[in-house]
């Protein structure tokens, strides 16, 4: 059976852009991240009409750089924030229990308690965990899905992070959180959700200028202008929010993750936090992933300046990072074993004056004197929250008539019970990324064998993904395929390696 309701590709895409001046719709969304598509399932599935544009492709922007978690806040709890930590609690556990359980599963992380972490500083640390785990109870997200942290003999610490240094190691903390199986990956599942409700879901459209009523927006393909009249627009941009709405102040942060080959970490089972010298309660994250590779972060710096389409780590970030990692191991991991890196900007509320480490993660939504909401701040584990909160706005004011959200409990593409989902007759890798539509991703090879072949030696994407991707998925060119359906770009190399089966996908050329 074909996901025709929720197919995203470039004849639908085509068939919703020449209809875009012909009608009024009741929401008009800027920017398909987390947040955008969100805003799209929320009001789509209350019975909105929708139509979501982005001026690059789904997931674009900071929604593909994070570090793939769905966390329960406890960074938040540390710093006070109770509310921002509960709420980041309640949202993983409505992805792992009900919206996406395919996406999210529970990964286990080490704190290695090394010489550098005091015996005071260790009792602090546990009692931190404890409290992250009375939020997930609050949250009542079972232990079943989450265990309880626990401490770890220096044999069991050593067994799940082999690679870390032996002398001093007097045993670990381990605590449990949400991972994505891909953050993209996500954003593409919303997309399509809400399609398979209504929403049009139109990338490569850029809005060139936005009021209360809808907006002027430019096919980046053809370069035709069309007007979208709407009875309420959303601003989704993230750090481009404020350059389509004035009075939109924001104050990005670089966030930079390492990427490596998993062998420079010899056999790492678990995540790792280590924490950085000198700061109270900071930690880089080491995440092992289902690709063979490492990500390694995260940075907190101030971005200046004009907002690249694709930021850019720096050497300096590399290093500090590093630093941090080979902090804790046997052996270091040196400049050349970095396969790749990558940065994202978080869309911060401009608070005055501070450092960007020290804005709340707390997201805010604005109204303009002619009725735009915009939605900023926040992080990815609360898009849903976010979501809400913005329609919720508009239905408050009265621009909308529409009951409340229902995305708490409505199952995104591909979800089901772990139950089904073991059941199903597919690579496990394709049903941890696709669910209950692997069997419909694996039934592309019947003709042609081919197509579960590795696009990479030595990495798991295979050739079904990359036509999945095509056919249901709204992939226009080579860059979709491997920047955000799949992470292959991430380390260049690999990336030159797929090109070739990526642009075989299109039937006329595509850019790269």
């Amino acid at each position: 059976m074909t996901p025709v309701r929720s197919s995203l590709n470039a004849a639908r895409r085509t068939r919703e852009l020449a209809g875009l001046s012909g009608e009024v719709v009741d929401v008009l969304v800027v920017g398909l991240g987390a947040t955008g598509a969100g805003v799209a399932l929320d009001a789509a599935s209350r019975g909105l009409s929708v139509t979501a544009i982005d001026a690059h492709d789904l997931a674009f922007g900071t929604s593909r750089w994070s570090s793939k978690l769905i966390h329960g806040g406890l960074r938040y709890l540390a710093s006070g924030q109770v509310d921002v930590a509960y709420e980041s609690a309640v949202e993983r556990g409505v992805l792992m229990c009900r919206t996406a359980p395919h996406l999210v599963r529970a990964l286990p992380f080490v704190l290695p308690l090394t010489p550098m972490v005091s015996r005071a500083q260790a009792a602090i640390i546990r009692s931190g965990l404890h409290a992250g785990d009375a939020l997930r109870a609050a949250a009542r997200t079972p232990r079943s899905i989450l265990p309880g942290p626990r401490r770890l003999s220096a044999v069991e610490t050593a067994r799940m992070a082999p690679a870390l240094r032996p002398y001093g190691l007097r045993g670990g903390l381990l605590s449990w959180d949400g991972q994505l199986a891909d953050d993209a990956r996500l954003v593409t599942a919303l997309a399509r959700t809400a399609a398979a409700h209504g929403a049009k879901i139109i990338t490569r459209c850029r809005a060139l200028s936005v009021g209360g009523d809808g907006a002027l927006v430019r096919d980046e393909l053809t370069g035709a202008e069309h007007t979208v009249r709407a009875r309420a627009v959303v601003n989704a941009a993230g750090v481009w929010a404020g350059g389509l709405v004035e009075g939109v102040n924001l104050r990005p942060s670089r966030g930079t993750h390492l990427v490596l080959r998993a062998e420079s970490l010899r056999g790492l089972t678990a995540g790792m936090h280590v924490p950085v010298p000198g700061a109270s309660a900071r930690y880089i994250l080491v995440i092992p992933q289902g690709d063979g590779r490492v990500y390694v972060g995260l940075t907190d710096e101030p971005a200046d300046g004009p907002i690249p389409d694709v930021p850019e780590p720096t050497e300096g970030e590399i290093g500090f990072l590093l630093d941090i990692l080979d902090s804790a191991l046997d052996l270091p991991v040196r400049r050349d074993e970095v396969a790749g890196a990558f940065a994202g900007l978080r869309p911060l509320l401009d608070t005055g004056g501070g450092e960007t480490a020290d804005i709340s993660r707390r997201h805010t939504v604005l109204t303009s004197g002619d009725g735009i909401v915009t939605i900023v701040g926040g992080k990815l584990t609360t898009y849903r929250r976010m979501a809400q909160d913005a329609v919720d706005a508009l239905v408050t004011a009265g621009r909308l008539d529409a009951g409340p959200s229902r995305t708490a409990r409505l199952p995104l593409v591909g979800a089901a019970p772990a139950a089904r989902l073991e059941a199903l007759d597919a690579p496990r890798r394709l049903v941890q990324r696709y669910g209950t539509e692997a069997p419909l991703v694996a039934a592309l090879a019947r003709d042609d064998a081919s197509l579960l072949e590795p696009v990479v030696p030595g990495l798991p994407v295979v050739g079904a993904e990359l036509a999945w991707a095509v056919r249901h998925e709204g992939a226009l060119d080579a860059a979709d395929l491997l920047d955000r359906r799949t992470r292959i770009g991430l380390v260049g190399r690999d990336r030159e390696a797929a090109l070739p089966a990526a642009l075989a996908c299109f039937p006329s050329p595509a850019h790269a």
